[in-house]
């Protein structure tokens, strides 16, 4: 599988390249963030919300299956379960509800916890078992902040964590925390990198791969 980030909370899933791959694209954002829109063919979108820098389906070419319901998918061979959370700590009162997805694909189990903005509960966490790749935010403000992705992450225990919804050159969104804070929060020498190309068969034995991934062009 490519991982590729395009910025905010938005990643290019591809099991293989090519016409006969699928390409799986999570919160899409709108022009108004700042950063390049994403504008290219997808087979599957999933928007964890309903907000602006998350949910520019639109932009992508082709016909993509949206995802934008909690629920079981099966769309062209990628299995995805969208599970009811929230965006806040109050049970949504300040700013509603968000979805997490967990995506089976190219034999990899990855987590995407959109605007998460809580501690995970019991009931939660029984559907988000064997995480191989955790995409987490992480700048705080209107999501979890560096202190409380790092409980999340001890909850979950994945193996690979990409962070997400940081302060970013170019973006508008200028109040959140940069990811330095949460990579000194966290505790682990992160491997940077342009892509991540992954597979079942790279993933750490032992311990937490914490990967930091460039924009990508």
């Amino acid at each position: 599988m490519m991982i590729s980030y395009l910025g905010h909370s938005c990643f290019k899933l591809q099991d293989k390249l090519g016409p006969e791959g699928v390409t799986l694209v999570t919160d899409p954002f709108g022009k108004d963030l700042g950063l390049k829109v994403p504008n290219f063919e997808a087979d599957i979108v999933t928007v964890s919300h309903q907000h602006f820098d998350h949910n520019n389906s639109a932009a992508l070419r082709g016909e993509p299956f949206v995802i934008d319901t909690p629920g079981e998918y099966d769309v062209k061979g990628v299995m995805v379960q969208g599970i009811e959370t929230f965006h806040d700590n109050k049970n949504g009162a300040e700013r509603g509800e968000n979805i997490v997805y967990r995506i089976e694909m190219d034999d990899l189990t990855l987590v995407h916890l959109g605007d998460l903005g809580h501690i995970l509960t019991d009931e939660q966490l029984e559907q988000l078992d064997k995480i191989d790749v955790l995409f987490i935010p992480v700048g705080g403000k209107f999501t979890l902040d560096a202190k409380l992705a790092v409980e999340v992450i001890g909850q979950l225990e994945p193996r690979i964590v990409i962070p997400m919804h940081y302060k970013l050159p170019g973006s508008k969104e200028t109040e959140l925390d940069a990811v330095e804070k949460f990579i000194k929060e966290l505790g682990v020498e992160p491997k940077k990198e342009e892509k991540l190309k992954i597979s079942k068969k790279d993933l750490p034995v032992e311990g937490m791969e914490l990967v930091i991934l460039s924009i990508a062009n």
